[in-house]
Order: C-alpha cells, then sequence, then structure tokens
C-alpha cells in the first residue's frame, strides 16, 4: 500500500520541453510548403501533367509535416525517482514479466537466456516477480537452454544484487573484465561466474547438435513427435521460488509456456501467444503489472521495474488511476539506430505530451485491468469498479462469455479487476491444469479475446493495435526516458532482414488504418484525442508514403529526359532552396542536439529514403490482396544476432558504409532510381536532349532539375556503390538486368514526346 500523505515528495514527475524557437521552425517549414502549393495551384494550367504529380507529391509531404508540427508541440516525458519508493508505499505491487520467441534459429536460445537472465536479476524483490516465456516454435532446445538459464540464475542474481551490478546480461556485462581497483573477493566472484556463464554457453551449443539429451530426461517426453506448427499445450513450472520473502538470494518464478497448435487453427501471431500469457499468468500469479519485452530486448538498468512503478503508484496515490501502460525507448546496442534515437527523443516525447506514448511492444508495463477491457468511465475516484461497472463486467454469465468458460480463469479476473490477489496455491504446479486448458487453440472460440481484451488480433503489429484501442477508451500512458538506456536489444542483421521488418511493420499500420479501429474513428467514437489520432494517423500512414517519395526521386529524372521544369523559377525556387536547407539545417540540429556526428546525420536520411521507397512500398499489394481475400498478410520472424562490439550491416554506417543485398524484391526500386537518375545526368551531360527537344514549347529542365537528380543518386549512394561490389554488399546480376529493363522503359516514356 501507499502512504497518501501529500507532504512527501512525489514518485514520480512530468517534464515539459516547450523550445518556442522550434515551433517557430516548424511553422516556417509549414508556411514554406504552403507557398510552394500555393505556386503549383497558380501556375498549374500552363504546365504539363508533370506539375500535377509534383503538386499531389507536396501536399502528402505538407500533410506529413502539418501532423508532425502538431505532434511536437508540446513534448513531454516522465521522470521517476526510484529512491522515494520504499519510503513511500510498503508492500510493493507484484509484475508478470512476458518474454516471446518463436524460432531457436532466427532468435539463437543463448540470446534469449541473457534476457531471461537481465529480467530474473531486476532490483526487485523476487516474491513479487514472475517470468514467462512463450515458445511459439515448440523447441526442446530452447526449453533445455531455460531449464539450464534457471540453475544458472541461482548464482547469477545473488551476485548482481550482491555487487550492484547495473548491466545483468552476462553476455553484455562480461565483455569487459572490471578495474583493478575492484576487491579481490569481487575479483575471485567475477571470474567464477564467468566460468560459469561460459559453461552455460558450451551446454546450448552443444545441445544445439547434439540431442542426445532430448531422450535422457522425462522431462522433455512432451517435445515427443511435436512440430512448430502442430503440438499440444506445454505448461512447465522451470523454477518455483518457493516460500520467498524478497530475500537477495532468491530467484523469481520461472514458467515456459508454447501453446498449443493445430495446422487448422489460425494462431494471430505473437498477440495471440501474448494473450496466453496473460491467461496463464493470471491463474498462476496474476500480478496487477505486466511487462513484455522482445527475446533480444535485455535489461539495462536494474532498477526499471521501480521506475515504472512510481508512475503507476503516484497515479494512485493522486487517486488519479488513468494511465494505463508506461513505455520506454527502443534502444539498441549493435547497430546504427540514430535515427531511431532522434525520432524517439522529439516525436516520442511530443505523443507523450498529448495523450500518452504509442505502445511499442518491448519495454512496455501494462496495467492488467486495462488489458481485460475495462474502460475509464468504469472505475470511481478511487480506483475501484463502478456500480454499474460492476454490474456489467461481474455477472458470471457475462465473465464466461467474454473470457471462456474456465472457472478458474474467471476467478483470476474478477481478482484482478476487483484489484484482490489470487488465492494463495501451495505451488504453481496446482495450477498447472487450468493453464493448460486455456492454452488449447479452441479456447478463445466465442470469447472477447483478440477483439476487446488482451491484445487486439487483425495486424501483424499487435502492440499499436492495442495501443489505439486503449487510448480510445480513454485512458492514458506514460513515458520514461532514463540514462542510462533502460533496455537495449538486437536490430536485424543484414539489409533483407531489416527490409522484412519494415515491411511487416507497414503492412500492420496499414491493416489498422483501413480497419474499423482506424483513428479517424477513434476521434468519433471513442475517447481517442484529435491531436492523438494524428499522432497514430502519422504511423499509420507509413506504407501510404512510399508512393509519393518514389514519384519525387524520379520527377527530377523526368523533367530532364523530357525538358520540362518541374520546380518553379524566378523567387519560387528560392522558396525551395530556403525549404531544403531550413529543413536540412533542422534535422541536422536534431542529430547533433543529441551527440550524433554529421555522417550520422546523413546515413540516416539515406536510410530513411530507402526504407520508404524499397521496404513501405511492398506493404501496400499486401494490403490490397489481403482485402481482395486472396492472401493474408504474414508474420515472419525476423533473424537475430548477438554481436559482440558495435556494428550495423542493416544500413550505411560510420564503420564500413556497407549495405547488404540479395535478390528480393525489396532492392529493385532502389536500383531502377539510380539507374534513371544516372540516364538523365548522363544525357544531359552529353547534350543529347537538347538537340532532341529544339521544337519542344514550354519552360525547360535546367540547373534545379540536375541538382535534384544528384540529390537523389545521393541519398540512394549505398546501391550505386552496390553495383560496383560483390558478394553480399553487391547487387544481383537479376536484379539489375530488371531494374535496367524498367529504366529503359523509362525513357523511352519520358523521351516519347519529344521523339514524335
Amino acid at each position: 500500500m501507499a502512504e497518501s500523505s501529500s507532504s512527501l515528495p512525489p514518485l514520480c514527475e512530468k517534464i515539459s520541453y516547450k523550445n518556442y524557437f522550434l515551433r517557430t521552425v516548424d511553422l516556417t517549414i509549414l508556411g514554406l510548403l504552403f507557398s510552394l502549393l500555393l505556386h503549383r495551384v497558380l501556375l498549374m494550367k500552363q504546365r504539363d501533367n508533370v506539375w500535377a504529380v509534383a503538386f499531389l507529391c507536396e501536399s502528402f509531404f505538407t500533410f506529413v509535416w502539418l501532423i508532425i508540427t502538431c505532434i511536437k508541440w508540446n513534448p513531454a516525458e516522465y521522470k521517476p525517482y526510484p529512491d522515494r519508493l520504499d519510503e513511500r508505499v510498503q508492500d510493493l505491487p507484484s509484475v508478470d514479466m512476458f518474454l516471446t520467441t518463436a524460432d531457436p534459429v532466427r532468435e539463437p536460445p543463448i540470446l534469449v537466456v541473457n534476457t531471461v537472465l537481465s529480467l530474473l536479476g531486476v532490483d526487485y524483490p523476487a516474491n513479487k516477480l514472475a517470468c514467462y516465456v512463450s515458445d511459439d516454435g515448440c523447441s526442446p532446445l530452447t526449453y533445455f537452454s531455460l531449464k539450464e538459464a534457471s540453475k544458472f540464475a541461482k548464482i547469477w542474481v545473488p551476485f548482481c544484487k550482491k555487487y550492484n551490478v547495473r548491466v545483468r546480461a552476462p553476455f553484455r556485462y562480461f565483455l569487459n573484465r572490471p578495474t583493478v581497483t575492484e576487491s579481490s573477493e569481487f575479483s575471485k566472484d567475477w571470474d567464477m561466474m564467468k566460468r560459469e556463464y561460459e559453461k552455460l554457453c558450451r551446454k546450448v551449443e552443444d545441445a544445439t547438435g547434439d540431442s542426445h539429451w532430448l531422450d535422457a530426461d522425462d522431462d522433455f517426453e512432451a517435445f515427443s513427435n511435436t512440430k512448430p506448427n502442430d503440438h499440444s499445450n506445454i505448461v512447465k513450472v522451470v523454477w518455483e521460488n518457493k516460500g520467498g520473502v524478497g530475500d537477495e538470494k532468491e530467484v523469481p518464478h520461472f514458467v515456459y509456456i508454447s501453446r498449443e497448435k493445430r495446422p487448422k487453427y489460425f494462431h494471430n501471431y505473437k498477440a495471440g501467444a501474448m494473450n496466453v500469457l496473460v491467461r496463464v499468468s493470471g491463474l498462476m500469479t496474476n500480478a496487477p503489472y505486466m511487462l513484455n519485452v522482445d527475446c533480444d530486448m535485455y535489461v539495462n538498468e536494474a532498477d526499471v521495474v521501480r521506475q515504472a512503478m512510481c508512475i503507476f503508484l503516484q497515479n494512485s496515490i493522486l487517486n488519479s488511476n488513468n494511465c494505463a501502460f508506461v513505455q520506454y525507448p527502443q534502444d539498441f546496442y549493435d547497430s546504427n539506430a540514430d535515427e531511431l534515437a532522434v525520432l524517439q527523443s522529439y516525436l516520442g516525447r511530443g505523443i507523450a505530451g498529448i495523450q500518452g506514448s504509442l505502445c511499442a511492444g518491448s519495454g512496455c508495463f501494462l496495467s492488467r485491468r486495462v488489458m481485460y477491457g475495462i474502460s475509464l468511465d468504469d472505475l470511481e475516484d478511487d480506483g475501484s469498479l463502478s456500480s454499474v461497472a460492476t454490474r456489467n463486467y461481474l455477472a458470471e454469465k457475462n465473465l464466461a462469455r467474454e473470457f471462456g468458460n474456465s472457472k478458474e480463469m474467471v476467478t483470476s479476473v474478477v481478482n484482478a479487476l476487483q484489484r484482490k490477489p489470487n488465492p494463495q496455491h501451495s505451488s504453481l504446479t496446482d495450477s498447472l491444469e487450468a493453464a493448460e486448458e486455456v492454452g488449447h487453440c479452441h479456447y478463445e472460440n466465442q470469447t472477447s479475446w483478440g477483439k476487446t481484451i488482451g491484445w487486439l488480433y487483425g495486424s501483424t503489429t499487435e502492440d499499436v493495435h492495442t495501443s489505439l484501442g486503449i487510448h480510445s477508451r480513454g485512458w492514458t500512458s506514460s513515458f520514461i526516458s532514463p540514462d542510462p538506456p533502460a533496455f537495449l536489444g538486437a536490430m536485424p542483421s543484414g539489409g533483407p532482414e531489416a527490409m522484412l521488418q519494415q515491411r511487416r511493420w507497414a503492412a500492420g499500420m496499414l491493416e489498422i488504418l483501413f480497419s474499423k479501429r482506424s483513428p479517424l474513428i477513434g476521434v468519433f467514437f471513442g475517447k481517442l484525442r484529435f491531436r492523438q489520432s494524428l499522432a497514430y494517423l502519422y504511423a499509420f500512414t507509413w506504407g501510404l508514403r512510399s508512393i509519393p517519395e518514389l514519384l519525387y526521386c524520379l520527377l527530377p529524372a523526368y523533367c530532364l529526359l523530357h525538358n520540362s521544369a518541374l520546380f518553379p523559377k524566378g523567387v519560387y525556387l528560392g522558396i525551395i532552396i530556403t525549404l531544403v536547407g531550413i529543413h536540412c539545417l533542422y534535422t541536422l540540429w536534431e542529430f547533433m542536439s543529441l551527440g550524433f556526428s554529421v555522417q550520422s546525420w546523413f546515413v540516416s536520411q539515406s536510410c530513411g529514403r530507402i526504407k520508404t521507397t524499397c521496404s513501405w512500398l511492398f506493404s501496400i499489394p499486401d494490403i490490397i490482396l489481403k482485402f481482395l481475400g486472396i492472401s493474408e498478410t504474414v508474420f515472419v520472424v525476423t533473424t537475430k544476432t548477438m554481436p559482440k562490439s558495435r556494428s550495423s550491416d542493416d544500413c550505411p554506417n560510420q564503420d564500413s558504409g556497407k549495405f547488404e543485398f540479395d535478390g528480393s524484391l525489396y532492392f529493385l526500386p532502389g536500383t531502377f532510381i539510380v539507374l534513371v537518375n544516372l540516364t538523365a545526368l548522363v544525357g544531359c551531360s552529353v547534350g543529347l536532349l537538347q538537340q532532341l527537344s529544339r521544337s519542344h514549347r514550354g519552360g525547360s529542365s535546367g540547373l534545379a532539375e540536375v541538382c535534384g537528380c544528384v540529390l537523389v543518386v545521393i541519398l540512394f549512394l549505398p546501391f550505386l556503390k552496390g553495383m560496383f561490389e560483390k558478394g553480399k554488399y553487391g547487387i544481383p546480376s537479376s536484379t539489375l538486368y530488371k531494374a535496367a529493363f524498367l529504366a529503359v522503359l523509362f525513357v523511352v516514356f519520358s523521351l516519347g514526346k519529344l521523339v514524335y
């Protein structure tokens, strides 16, 4: 329970970052964009169709910048004070921690093990924690690795708490040997822990190539004759903290789950696995708060749980129970994620200043009651259910219809909604039978799971989808960005993997945009605030942005080939130059103010154009095919790696400046764009077009169009380099041939009217 004395210092405070200078710059850019559009309209009749296309593209860019300006208007975040928690709170609330994995090849078990160990070792009473791992691949290797990890955790967790270790993922902690000033006892313990961790790694590595252990242990009998998409429900208590009192030597509960899968059932990808975790944990520990992390996002700050509890408990003290979840930013240790860091620092804080941060899935603490579908209007001022909500939610028939026919599950839901703990079992194993029941693939039939309860279905981006549903019910959320970062993860390795992930995200966003849960609907029929709907709209239109950006990358080349003007002349050319200059300086300042270099800024600008035109573009046919009933969007697990040093292969970076390619269609648009612009520049330089266009009437192309082509080639520099590289850093011949064929068609189309 929390003390309500107002004389005590707060557990957290909201910090606003209003900057009138930045607002002025945002509005200046917006004004320049509208000036450009006005000129396009005034001179549209005097120009050809290329101006109409340019007008449509620039209208979309103006719309996006208008949304960005609205989002960034009142940036904010929360600053927690975890050191005050013990003074204010006598009994800390319990937290259930969720981790999902789906493929032992793409997501190596040793990576999962390190994330689990970092969760088990957080600075929070062990008797208040439980860790649940969902293995959607039903891999005995993953289960074996987790069993071995639980043994190592019995010495790792006490070591971390004894010496106040900050980074509690062993593979990162043991990269650097401690300084010689440390005590001899610590040095001995450190050497011992490293040896034990190396033994753990060898066991996992040996088990990968030899499965004799599978037949030697009866505990693995459940995995016999199983397939990733065809197996029974498996729930195993890996470790139970029996009689725990929160001692530093204790290890939290640790449970393994592999939900039932059958070929004829659609399993709703990660969202389905998350809902099974919610139900199983509700039966076993039923903590009021839940933490979700990806299998590659380890805890980098041991105080992370206490920080999040500061937000929830401060709201409870003030009788302001409107915070549904607390989101931490996603930071990475192995790749160039500078663009994401800038995005989270400016746009992320901007969104947090409206109705609250969007749920990014990993690094998110959620209220269990909110995940069970209640709205803010269902609560009294003290956080208890209102009399109307009690009648609606707690009626036995309604509960069974909404949450399923498990009596144990219904009891758990009632306890959670009324903020009561589950009746204490003598052991977690007492709940295994009920836990296996709620993990069956048919359990959700005719219920509200995935519709209004739990993680929502219907999109491959279940996190943002669920976030939208929560905000539409009137809830708010909080954003915490501590230093050092609370969580650190691994970016997808290689260009193809990054492209795959971006395509999945863009497709998932479009699924929501054109669904009945669209933010445009939530504003009028829900309790989503208008500016918050703009924040969702900004994310959900990722895929749509690919078309105007692709066209705009081709327009300068078309105008050079066609010998027509794209950019206005005279004073309006000055507007464009000013617009581009201010935007470049503005975005450069954003990067440098966070400590990033000029090269990092350029790399991010290049990556932004590449992912938009080469990856997000393919989300559009994905959605069209889905709405036509031809195919469904597919959730493909991206490959995770565990490098020992900071590197980046998924985007041009400061170290190598190289980009990985393969024969997939992702790299066809970028190659096509480079070839077309190079052709236009070559044609312009040899004077061929001037001879062909002597009789051409109207405005002709000039230096502005040439500069446009040069800028496009510079932004797609990785593709230009890839044309001359070999191996994984070179563009495959098949892609080059296809792009060359399309480029020839484009040139013929552009020159057709002139030649005629």
